[in-house]
This record gives C-alpha cells, structure tokens and sequence, in this order.
C-alpha cells in the first residue's frame, strides 16, 4: 500500500503541552498514519508546510477502554509525531 503525503499526516495535534514546545523548542505534533515511518512523516511535512525538518520522534498511543451503556469497548489506536523545525521556520496553520 503506498502512501500520499495527505495519508501520512491526518491531522494537527494541538494542545496545552505542544504549544508550549511550539514556543519554546519549535516542534509540532502531528497524528499520523499508523504504518508510517520517522523518514515518510519528514518528507511529508517538509512537502506539505515548506519547511525543514531537523528531528521526528514518534509514539505509538494505546487505545482507552470506554463504555456505551453496558457494551465496553476500546477506542482505536494511534500514532503520535512530534517534529522538530530547523531554527527560524514556523508552520502557519492558516494557509
């Protein structure tokens, strides 16, 4: 199965923690597709956003157990990619 660029990176991860290291270390959080690789993820976002990409660091996020009623289940499992921007470039989430 090959991969777009768009299949890579599904969406942005925006939160408390990534924004403070958006601020002080200029790294970005990406949840990306799960069978997708530290060198596909770079090209990707260095495609999509024209930026340089120094360093990906990715995690592999279990599932939580939640109930509906009475039928317990699992949410689905998901991957996590912080990547770290070469010094002075900035990704605007506007464009």
């Amino acid at each position: 199965m090959s991969l777009t660029m768009y299949d890579i990176i599904v969406e942005p991860w925006i939160t408390e923690k990534v924004t403070r290291a958006t601020q002080s270390a200029n790294q970005y959080g990406f949840k990306v597709h799960p069978s997708a690789n530290k060198k596909e993820i770079k090209s990707a976002v260095e495609k999509i956003f024209n930026v340089h990409v120094t360093r990906v660091n990715t995690v592999n996020v279990r599932g939580k157990w939640r109930r509906v009623r009475y039928q317990p289940g699992q949410t689905p499992d998901w991957k996590k990619a912080i990547v770290t921007l070469k010094k002075g470039d900035k990704i605007d989430w506007t464009k």
